[in-house]
């Protein structure tokens, strides 16, 4: 490793932290690179946040490759990574500011023009409908800095009280699981915990295509671990894993309980640790109970045997892991399903130790920075806008007077949705995120889209399907054009370098919320706000004694080109427990509960909203498709490369009985339908998914037509794996 790193040194020049500026606003300095060197940076994709050099010849940032001794990717980087620069470079790039005009065309437009139509139409939707009638919705795709710009400028600034993210999508169920059990949103775990584990167990997980870095991670484990993975579908992983639990879909939370019935029946539980550090443990043992393997089995599909050995596995071993992902957290009982996972991770004391953990893993890379600073679904810091001690804490921070923070909170992502329905949300300003294609019920959300009195969208592309629904599109700079942090999924603060220019007159998001805020009148607020840096020491003082506190963090500089875990204070901190560069959460058994004790917490498992039927026989799944795709395509369907790694057509997968019963061969044009909507897809014909069951990739824009709205009562995360459709082969269709 240390030779490889050293011939790249020598082929593009030194390792370099500064970047040299002309003098100029923020958002349009030109960059100026060392003419041959390499510039550290995190990638911009998913929460996995690898560590990649962007190699610069002649003053270009050129090339990209994996950090090899950085502790999350450790010299690797899946397909989108080596692609990184190639987005920035797309001509469909957004270069200038549009406005649509009378004839319903967007035209080009100057940054004060188009400014100032936003904020008079925004504020003439405040002024007709009141300042309740105005929303956001943000992201977890730009730096830490700027959603806490954004939070800051519209809701301190433009009074607009509701504003969530696309965050709502993959996080929101593990938010509410570890607060309610945790007090606090604290993943625990370090991807060291892949490496020492020997019982790893992915719970709705197909990490070899969704998080390809971290299955890598896995096969590093030198123990010879037992994997488990609990999906319907065959996946990728559950092909490579030791033992695949094909539940029935949406069976999780009632199998869940059984296998923590089983620990507690067969003596597994690690009394000592649940006596000592948790609450709740006799009630829990009383509800589970009654969820005996012939019962679960009944209910899940799964052998009583195969239960019996899993809990058995579960309950044996002396370092074990569970992982959730999507599968888990896209339910309408995600939130009871992920606390269900930390019960069997308390039950056996698999907390605080190396190899251990109740471990979500999210979606984008910069979830964990929505979560905690967004200040959408809660205020900075993850404080409760309900809260007025917490309200005078952040305006005391922040130098504001009394009332300037919201006294309620913000309406969900769907919430926000109804009520463009009702009429209630007449305006909606869109950040970095392509609402027309990734929401739930993809025709209803268009239309709702299309009743608004004004749409402002802010992205790297016009061509997104959500721009072109837009009255105003905002040109905004991309990965790689801007300054900031992210934090991904193991709570690590890393850097993002700015390597490129935005193109034309795309400016970074920073720099637009700021022109917003002076538009708006209310820049002088934000003074203090002038730079990204100069936001991150302001979040630093809003993490002081919060179990996040990252003041230890002696500006940009201290986060050096490996990162730092929270918590990080300028004392030790307590409970933590690992080296710099890999440290995890609760190794002292002590949580953020007022008593420091973890809870359990459960819940009677419900059915699905929508069942199947005999219109429509079928279950239909949905995940990711390849690890060259990501989310909507806006950005990896710029790359040749990426394309030619994923599939060129839609397809969905069928199984062999299923397919001979409709009469369907391989690779025939069938129609998938819901209640909704239809597509036209390839049938790929497998056993990899079960009877009665359909697989579709979400990254096609059709996929959504057919997803059905349900959602978690506790954290409003949409459940896209679960819709009732039927398949008939096209010719049988149209005629």
């Amino acid at each position: 490793m240390i030779r490889l790193r050293e011939r790249l040194r020598r082929r593009t020049g030194p390792l370099t932290d500064e970047l040299e500026r002309v003098d100029g606003p923020v958002g349009q300095v030109p960059v100026r690179l060392a003419p041959d060197a390499v510039v550290r940076t995190v990638c911009g994709f998913c929460s996995t946040g690898c560590s990649l050099d962007v190699h610069v010849r002649d003053g270009s940032a050129v090339n990209v490759t994996p950090t090899v001794d950085h502790p999350v990717n450790l010299g690797m980087a899946c397909p989108k990574g080596w692609e990184a620069l190639t987005p920035l470079g797309a001509p469909s790039r957004a270069t200038a500011p549009l406005v649509r005009d009378g004839r319903g065309r967007l035209r080009r437009a100057s940054w004060d023009e188009a400014l100032q139509v936003t904020v008079d139409r925004f504020r003439a939707v405040q002024r007709d409908h009141g300042p309740d009638a105005l929303a956001f919705l943000s992201t977890g795709q730009i730096v830490t800095e700027e959603m806490a710009l954004l939070g800051a400028v519209a809701k301190l600034g433009m009074g607009i009280v509701h504003g969530d993210g696309n965050t709502r999508q993959c996080m929101a169920t593990s938010v509410v699981a570890y607060k309610e059990c945790f007090g606090f949103d604290a993943p625990p775990y370090t991807y060291a915990d892949f490496e020492a584990s020997d019982v790893i167990v992915l719970i709705g997980s197909n990490l070899c295509v969704a998080h390809p870095i971290m299955w890598e991670r896995i096969v590093r484990n030198p123990h010879d671990p037992t994997i488990v993975v609990i999906d319907p579908r065959r996946t990728e992983t559950a092909m490579a894993s030791t033992e695949h639990v094909a539940l029935r879909p949406k069976s999780d939370l009632t199998l869940l309980y059984g296998l923590a019935h089983l620990v507690i029946r067969d003596g597994f539980v690690d009394d000592a640790f649940v006596s000592e550090h948790t609450v709740g443990f006799e009630g829990f043992t009383t509800f589970v109970a009654a969820f005996t393997p012939e019962r679960v089995a009944a209910e899940t599909g799964v052998p009583a045997s195969q239960l019996e050995t899993l809990a058995a596995t579960i309950g044996r071993g002396e370092r074990v892991s569970l992982w959730w992902t999507m599968g888990v957290s896209q339910s309408h009982e995600g939130v009871r399903a992920a606390q269900a996972i930390i019960a069997l991770a308390l039950l056996t004391g698999n907390i605080g130790r190396p190899g251990t953990g109740a471990n979500s893993i999210t979606g984008q890379c910069n979830a964990n920075g929505s979560r905690l600073y967004s200040n959408t679904s809660s205020l900075f810091g993850g404080r409760s806008f309900t809260d007025e001690g917490d309200r005078a804490e952040v305006e005391a921070v922040l130098d504001m007077p009394p009332g300037t923070v919201p006294d309620r909170p913000s309406w969900a992502y769907d919430q926000i949705v109804e009520g463009i329905a009702s009429g209630a949300i007449r305006g909606l300003w869109v950040i970095a995120t392509n609402t027309a294609h990734s929401w739930i019920n993809q025709d209803e959300v268009r239309d709702l889209l299309d009743r608004l009195d004004v749409l402002v969208v802010q992205d790297m592309y016009a061509t997104t399907d959500t721009a072109q629904l837009a009255d105003v599109v905002l040109p905004a700079a991309g990965w790689g054009e801007k300054e900031g942090t992210f934090v991904n999924s193991e709570r690590r603060i890393s850097r993002v370098r700015r390597v490129a220019d935005p193109p034309g007159e795309a400016l970074s998001d920073f720099e637009i919320f700021k022109r917003v805020a002076a538009a708006w009148g209310c820049g002088d607020q934000f003074e203090a706000w002038s730079s990204p840096e100069a936001v991150f020491g302001i979040l630093k003082r809003l993490s002081a004694g919060r179990p996040h506190d990252f003041t230890g963090i002696d500006g940009y500089a201290h986060l050096g080109h490996r990162g730092v875990q929270w918590p990080f204070p300028v004392d030790p901190p307590a409970g933590v427990e690992g080296s710099a560069d890999e440290r995890r959460l609760f190794a002292d058994g002590r949580f953020f509960t007022p008593d420091r004790r973890a809870r359990f917490v459960w819940d009677e498992p419900r059915r699905p909203a929508e069942a199947t039927s005999r219109r429509y026989p079928f279950t239909l799944l949905t995940g990711r498709g390849s690890s060259s795709q990501w989310h909507t395509g806006t950005r990896t369907s710029t790359s040749a490369l990426l394309r030619s790694l994923a599939p060129a057509e839609p397809y969905v997968e069928l199984h062999p009985d299923d397919a001979a019963a409709l009469g369907v061969a391989d690779h025939e044009w069938v129609v998938v339908t819901s209640a909704r909507g239809s597509l036209r897809a390839r049938a790929y014909v497998t056993a990899t998914i079960g009877q009665g069951q359909v697989f579709i990739p979400m990254h096609d824009v059709q996929t959504n037509r057919l997803t059905y709205p349900s959602f978690d009562p506790h954290s409003r995360q949409p459940s896209y794996k679960h819709a009732a459709v039927a398949v008939r082969a096209l010719e049988a269709w149209e005629r």
